[in-house]
Order: structure tokens, then sequence, then C-alpha cells
């Protein structure tokens, strides 16, 4: 009672020490009279309602009784220290759930509170989070909390509630401390054995786009899988989108194994599936060689020529475009429809699928993906856990036609890309005092001019299905003419300029790409194509204005002057480009071939949609 006076004059909290004795385990700890409710006259006297109190180790093993205290007083709160690492992993996740069930979540925080060894300070801080993590994230399976209620708890039991309770004033000591960056080795080790994981996903996107995976129990991938890979046949790379037939003529070898290596860098936990986690793999022929035919090797291989030869590195910046779904019964059948029919940029859209959004971005920022922006796109329209369908596929319409009152002026789905280059580490995209043509440099402009000169074949990879090419429309914000233009989102490719900088480039966007792409070999053609330019030193021809619209003749089916308008003339396109055919190789463009070629084929042999059933892959 003493300390609690003088605390108070001093404006300073208390901690107290209730419950089992962690540090030395006292053979005379009567634990009848550790219970933290024997505090409770102390906390009922006037003169120390104004106090901050603490229950060190929240009082365990009466971690109840001290929750209890913390959700009727509001001077006190519970700290879970030394619970964790102390305690058996179980343990420790029953007790942070007791006191999660009672307390008020803004009245618990965590300390390491280590002592002796360093160890006992690192262990603590580990475990905590993945005990923190395994309790939220089973309370977001069960409903009890949203993903952004349970960012927000983590924030306030690892910083916020403890800088609140002892007033710390972090911002000024904190604020020029360079963060230490942690060794390629060290960053490994801590992405590695998670306790509460029990099966890992080794993915791959096949030659169609399709992302496919095979599952391993976590014990056998550390143990094996993450060093050895798995065995893999190659005509699993010429499966197409329709079906798991192989399909014909695409010069893949007909036997053999090709061997899925975890790239452990990629490794994430699984934000939508209780103890999982993910990783890509790379297609490995034997230790340390790459097959030709891995999509993440092609765009490695092509990404480290442009850095070669120029010290360019690509930067890539993905509008991503998707429609939300909805089940409706119509003449006793069901069908997808959009969620909601509203306009660009609606507020009334962002409401209808405010619940879905806000676990999009939380799931995304959990994978270390930063969300810029989130807007309702020029359609009328993640998921399957809100009743109903995310689809990425380009041009959805219900009857398969394209061309319903429904869906005839929407504009689509696509994954528009924006591209710039940097240099060490700063963008040259932009002009310089040496070189200014449109507010580019001449790297920016000779770049641009090969992917607008190659932008056909290009869209063999980028807009890889049938499907693809029913949202090159007139004035649906994709373009159809081979042209560009500053800041003008009607054409296929525009550059791009922030506000106030008087025309300078900072990057350009390309519309021609769309979500049902295989992603590293849509911008590995990007290089490709830009690396001509480079090579060359191509100019970019004359921008076209917004009001130079009417020089096109949208009837003229030119293929010359537009875009391709079906993949079979993309590929048509791509096996009469000297420069794609030599740089990829003919034998690699056969084998995207013949997976085109069998979807263009059930494309043309389907009547209505032929997309429709397996909507749901994409």
């Amino acid at each position: 009672m003493h300390a609690l006076v003088v605390a108070q004059s001093y404006d300073l909290p208390m901690q107290i020490d209730t419950g089992f004795d962690f540090s030395f385990g006292e053979k005379d700890l009567d634990l009848r009279l550790a219970n933290p409710l024997n505090l409770r006259n102390l906390l009922e006297d006037k003169r120390f309602t104004k106090n901050r109190l603490v229950l060190l180790h929240v009082s365990y093993p009466f971690s109840k009784e001290a929750s209890y205290l913390a959700s009727v007083y509001p001077q006190v709160y519970l700290d879970f220290g030394l619970a964790i690492p102390k305690l058996r992993y179980h343990g420790m996740i029953s007790s942070v759930k007791e006191l999660m069930d009672i307390a008020p979540v803004n009245k618990v925080m965590f300390s390491t509170d280590g002592f002796a060894f360093a160890e006992s300070f690192y262990l603590g801080a580990q475990i905590a989070r993945e005990v923190v993590f395994s309790v939220l994230r089973d309370a977001c399976i069960d409903g009890d909390l949203s993903i952004p209620e349970a960012l927000a708890v983590v924030k306030d039991i690892f910083a916020e509630t403890a800088k609140q309770f002892y007033k710390l004033d972090v911002s000024s000591r904190y604020s020029d401390v360079e963060p230490h960056h942690l060794s390629t080795s060290f960053q490994k080790e801590q992405n590695d054995f998670l306790t509460d994981v029990t099966l890992v996903r080794v993915m791959w996107i096949d030659f169609s786009g399709q992302h496919r995976c095979r599952v391993i129990p976590q014990q056998r991938f550390y143990s094996s899988v993450k060093k050895h890979g798995l065995g893999l046949t190659v005509e699993c790379m010429g499966f197409t989108s329709i079906c798991d037939d192989v399909a014909d003529d695409t010069w893949l070898p007909p036997s053999g194994e090709v061997r899925t290596v975890p790239d452990l860098s990629t490794k994430r936990r699984v934000p939508w599936a209780k103890h999982q986690e993910m990783v890509l793999a790379d297609m490995l022929t034997e230790p340390g060689r790459a097959w030709q035919y891995c999509p993440r090797d092609v765009l490695r291989r092509y990404s480290k020529i442009i850095e070669d030869d120029y010290g360019l590195v690509m930067t890539v910046g993905v509008e991503v475009e998707f429609y939300i779904m909805k089940t409706i019964l119509k003449d006793g059948k069901e069908e997808l429809r959009p969620l909601d029919r509203t306009p660009y940029c609606s507020t009334a859209a962002i409401d209808a699928a405010s619940s879905v959004l806000d676990e999009i971005v939380a799931c995304l920022q959990s994978l270390n993906m930063t969300v810029e922006q989130v807007h309702s796109e020029a359609g009328k329209g993640i998921a399957r856990k809100h009743g109903l369908v995310a689809t990425f596929i380009p041009k959805y319409s219900p009857d398969g036609s394209y061309r319903d009152e429904l869906s005839a002026h929407d504009a689509g789905s696509g994954s528009h890309v924006h591209i710039s280059l940097s240099k060490n580490g700063e963008n040259v995209f932009t002009a310089s005092g040496d070189y200014n043509r449109y507010g580019m440099s001449k790297f920016g402009e000779s770049f641009m001019a090969g992917v607008l000169g190659h932008v056909r074949s290009i869209c063999v990879f980028t807009c890889p299905l049938p499907n693809s090419y029913e949202r090159f429309e007139n004035k649906a914000w994709n373009g159809l003419f081979l042209c560009w233009g500053p800041e003008t989102k009607e054409l296929t490719m525009r550059t791009c300029s922030p506000p106030g900088t008087d025309g300078v480039v900072t990057n350009f966007e390309l519309r021609t790409f769309d979500g049902c792409a295989n992603p590293p070999l849509g911008l590995a053609s990007l290089i490709v194509a830009g690396l001509d330019g480079l090579r060359h030193n191509l100019k970019i021809p004359d921008p076209v204005e917004p009001t130079d619209y009417n020089i096109f003749d949208y009837n003229d089916d030119n293929e010359d002057t537009r875009l391709p308008s079906s993949l079979s003339c993309s590929i048509i396109h791509i096996f009469s480009d000297e420069w794609f055919l030599e740089t990829l190789g003919e034998n690699f463009l056969k084998s995207r071939r013949g997976i085109c070629g069998d979807e263009i084929k059930a494309y043309c042999e389907c009547e209505g949609d032929p997309f429709g059933e397996v909507m749901y892959k994409f």
C-alpha cells in the first residue's frame, strides 16, 4: 500500500507478481495465498482506483481469476510474459485463450521478461508471436473476429497497450534508428519450422496458367522435400485449362521427370487455411540446374540478361481486377451473377463487398503484399467463405455470348501492368538532362518501343485464353490499336506522370495482360520485347492524343494496325516474329502453341461459353 501511494504521487505504474513463481519455484510458496483474487479489497480501496496495475505472468495458474479482475477493475492490466515460453506449447495456447475469452483485449500486453540467458528473451519474443497468431487465427476461423480486428489485437498486445500503460513516448526515440537487416541464412531460419503447421503446399504454375500444388506433411517437408524437392512428370506442364489431358503437339518430352524444389524465400503461411503453409517451387533437372521450360527460371534468366547487359531491373506494379459473383436461381437452375451493378468507383460497390474486401486486403498484407488502393471498376460486379465466387476470367457472360444485355457493355477484367526501369535503385525511365523525348529517358523509350513493337506476340503469354480477346472492344478501357499516348486509358499503352510534374514520365502501362496469364511467362515476354528495343535503340512512334481517336476505323480488321482479334492471330504473329523465335526458341513457342491449339479447339466446338464450367479455376 505504501508503494501504491508512492507510485500514484509520481504517476508511475506498478507491477504485481502473483501466482506461481516461474523463476525459482520456491517450495514454501502457498498457491492458495498467491491467488490474485486476494487483491480485491485493495482494488476496491478508493485511494487506489487511479493507480495503474499490471498482473505479471497473467497470474498463472490463476489466469481466469486475473482475467476477471481485468474485466471488472479499470486499473488492472495483464502481462502474459514468462508464461511464454515456460509452459508447454498447448499450455501456452490454452492460457492465452483463457485470458482473451474474459479480459478486454486492449488491456492485455506481452513482455519477454527473459532473465539470465539471452535465449530466454529470443524464445519469448518468437514463441509469443506464434501462440498469439494461433489463437487469433482460430478466432477468425470461428467467426469471433474479422482479420482486421485480429490485426488490431496484435498491435495492442505487442505495442499499443504497453505504450499507453507505461506512458511511453517512442516516436522520437526510434525515429532515426535504421532497421537491422538480417542475413539471408538467418531469415530462412526464422521462416523455418512452425510448431502449429501440419501441411505445406508446394506450388507451381503450368503453361496454361493453372495454379497447381502437392501437399506435404510438414515433417516430411523439412526432412526431405525442402532440400530434394518432389518428382513431377514433365507432361503435367502440357495440361490445358479445359481439362487434365496433355495437349497435342506441345513438343514437351513424352516422358521423364523434373524436381519441383521449394524456393524457401517464398514460403508463407496460408491466411485462409488453418495449419498450412505454401511455397513456390523451381523446376530442376538436377541439383542447381533449371529445366528450360520452368516458368520461374525463364523470367529469372531474362531478368539477369537485362541486368548484366544494361544494369537495369524491371519493376512491375499490377492492377488486379476480378469479379465477385453470387449464385441466383433462374428457371430452377443456379446461375452466377455479379454481386452488384454499380458504376466505376462506386461507394455502394465497396459497401456491398466491404466484408470480403477487408479480408482480402488483410490476407494480402499478411503475405507481405502492399495494397495501394481498392476501387470498383467499370464492370458490374473472396469469396467462398462468404458464399460468393471470385473470378479472374477476362470477360464473363452468363449465357456465354458475351453480348447479353447484362455484360455487353462491361469492360471485363484485366491485370494491367505498370512498368518502370531502375538502375542502382533509381528510376531511370524518367527523362534526364542528357535525353528527353516525350518525358522518357533513352532507356525508357527504347524499352517501351520494343514492347509496343512486339505486343501482338506478347499476347500469346499475357492474354492466354480465347476468352481474353473478348475484352478487346471499342471504348472498353482496353484499347484496340497498336499505339500509345500520355495518360490516355483508351489506348493499348500509356505513359504515366505524377501530378504536377509537367509531363515527366515515371512508368508506362500495358493493358493487354489479364489474370489468367502465367505471371512469370508474361513478365518474361515483356523483358524479351524490351531487350529488342534496347539492343536496336528503337524509337517510339508519335503518341496519339485523345482528340485523335477519330483517325481509327473501328470496322477495319487490318491486323497490322490493331491488336490481335483472337488467340489464333496471336499465335500466327509470334511465329512470324523473328526476334521472339530467336530469343525464346522455336521449341519453347511450339510448347505454348500446342496448349493454345487445344483451348482454341474447345472454344470453337462448345456451344455457349466453354469456360463457364471451369470458371472456378480462375
